[in-house]
C-alpha cells in the first residue's frame, strides 16, 4: 500500500476505509481475522479505483545470481 498511496496515507486507509468485499471491516481488521493479504489489497484497489495495471505493485529489477 505504501508504494501506491504513500506511507502516511496507506496507514490511514488501512485503519479507516471500510471494505465491503471483505466483510465490511477495515484492512487492518480483515488481516487480523485471517483474510488473505491479496484479497484485502484487491478490495482496497477496488474502493480506491487503482487501475488494474498498478495492482501488482511497482516493478522490481531482476536480481542477478
Amino acid at each position: 500500500m505504501d508504494d501506491e498511496f504513500g506511507a502516511g496515507y496507506s496507514r490511514t486507509l488501512a485503519s479507516s476505509l471500510v471494505l465491503a468485499a471483505v466483510g465490511g471491516v477495515t484492512a487492518q481488521e480483515a488481516l487480523a481475522k485471517g483474510v488473505a493479504p491479496r484479497e484485502v489489497w484487491l478490495a482496497v484497489c477496488e474502493m480506491q479505483d487503482v487501475p488494474p495495471e498498478r495492482r501488482l505493485g511497482r516493478d522490481q529489477p531482476i536480481k542477478e545470481k
